[in-house]
């Protein structure tokens, strides 16, 4: 009869620091490099004025966001911050987090350290309606 192996599937680490950017000058002008061949995910969020994304935090995962644009309005654990364009924030597990639309849309840059996941959301505030009662107790376990 044959063996049964056991499968164990690792998933990378969030990060608890904030990556240090590489800027490397160049005849053309420069790029910066925030990871390099790390396990990442990344999204470019696009926030309308006037509108935000929920109060949330994750368990199993850190991001960094750096705003593309002019007029982004960041909360972390209850401090708000206007980070300039390409100005990074580091968002640690576990904090309470949120985009807020202000008076102008922007886009932000989003590298997710850790393992993604959509269902890796606790929604403590929504204006739209998606905190779950169940969530509203929830506190993310890190």
């Amino acid at each position: 009869m044959a063996e049964m192996k056991e499968v164990v599937t690792t998933y990378p680490e969030p990060r608890k620091e904030p990556p240090e950017p590489l800027v490397v000058e160049k005849p053309w002008g420069r790029f910066i490099q925030y990871v390099l061949n790390e396990p990442v995910t990344v999204k470019i969020l696009e926030v309308k004025a006037g509108e935000q994304l929920s109060l949330q935090a994750h368990s199993h995962r850190s991001e960094l966001w750096v705003p593309l644009d002019e007029g982004a309005c960041v909360e972390i654990d209850g401090q708000i911050i206007r980070p300039k364009p390409l100005q990074p924030v580091f968002i640690p597990v576990g904090a309470k987090h949120r985009l807020i639309g202000e008076d102008k849309s922007y886009r932000v840059l989003e590298i997710s350290f850790g393992y993604f996941d959509e269902d890796d959301i606790v929604r403590f505030e929504d204006k739209y309606g998606r905190v779950k009662e169940d969530e509203e107790a929830k506190s993310p376990s890190v």
